[in-house]
């Protein structure tokens, strides 16, 4: 079973612990159709994903990408996940990829079809784009406004800003934004000139030997890379807050990265078409760290 390759998941309930989880996979011929026509994960982007990174067998930190599966279901008001059947279905993946090369995971649970009697569940698995040559020489950034103030999140909980879910054209279109703008990927910024994060990325800074990422809110997905760096670099000794950070000080730092679960840390070299600062010797030690077996 060579990859791509996707398994459609009988969801379980959260609590359900059967002998043998394999009985409720089916695997499915990536190419072959595999979702109904009413599905509403396709109609209106009603579900939830998380994407997994795979370097040489290792799926990289599934426990946090689990929880905030479940995060995101709880926010969505949709049925809580079975995490240990979400588990054995990775594990399940693991035991059919290459142990060697760079892959990538994708988890999705949506509310199924309308009216229908239970949710839908699936996890894709492919082979990993290659970003060696992004991951050293970095991306050229432009900030976009997000439409909306920080607090947003906490005065209106319905627009759903803290879950993970597969509404994600707004991201598309702000990368579409970017590259028009002659840049390869963007920041998003709150109205009021906060920094939020990237459309499918974390934003982390440097200042001297202290390291800062914007304070974790109802309004930006909490990074499960960014979250793994800085329990390393606090390991080594180094600082590292959340905290507010606005946009005049992004501009003024010794160095920014974007982090993520596949593309892993890339630096920011430009941002609104402004030379940035950069550290190519910590960005190396960062891939270096994400590379290796964790979580």
């Amino acid at each position: 079973m060579p990859p791509p390759f996707t398994l459609l998941i009988d969801p379980l309930p959260a609590d359900a612990a059967p002998a043998d989880f394999s009985s409720t996979f089916t695997e499915v011929d990536a190419s072959a159709p595999a979702l109904r026509v009413g599905e509403l994960s396709t109609q209106r982007g009603d579900g939830i994903f998380e994407t997994l990174g795979v370097v040489d067998g290792h799926a990289q930190e599934v426990g946090p990408h689990l929880a905030r599966l479940k995060h995101s279901a709880e926010i969505c008001e949709l049925p809580i996940p079975n995490l240990a059947q979400w588990g054995a279905a990775i594990s399940f993946a693991i035991e059919n990829l290459p142990k060697s090369g760079e892959f990538s995971i994708k988890l999705v649970l949506s509310r199924g079809v309308e009216a229908g009697p239970a949710p839908t569940a699936w996890l894709h698995a492919t082979v990993a784009p290659s970003y060696g040559h992004v991951r050293e020489a970095g991306v050229r950034v432009v900030t976009l406004d997000r439409g909306y103030a920080r607090g947003t999140a906490e005065h209106a909980p319905w627009l759903l800003l803290g879950a993970k879910t597969l509404s994600y054209a707004v991201n598309m279109a702000a990368l579409r934004e970017a590259t028009r703008r002659g840049a390869d990927d963007t920041i998003f910024v709150t109205s009021d000139g906060y920094v939020m994060e990237g459309p499918t990325s974390s934003v982390i800074i440097r200042h001297g030997d202290a390291f800062a990422t914007p304070a974790p809110s109802g309004a930006i997905l909490h990074g499960t890379t960014q979250q793994s760096l800085f329990e390393h670099l606090r390991g080594e000794g180094h600082v590292a807050d959340y905290r507010d950070i606005s946009v005049a000080e992004l501009r003024a730092v010794d160095a920014a990265w974007l982090v993520s679960s596949v593309r892993l840390a890339v630096a920011v070299t430009e941002l609104d078409s402004r030379a940035m600062k950069t550290d190519a010797s910590t960005t190396a030690a960062f891939n270096r760290f994400l590379m290796l077996p964790r979580g």
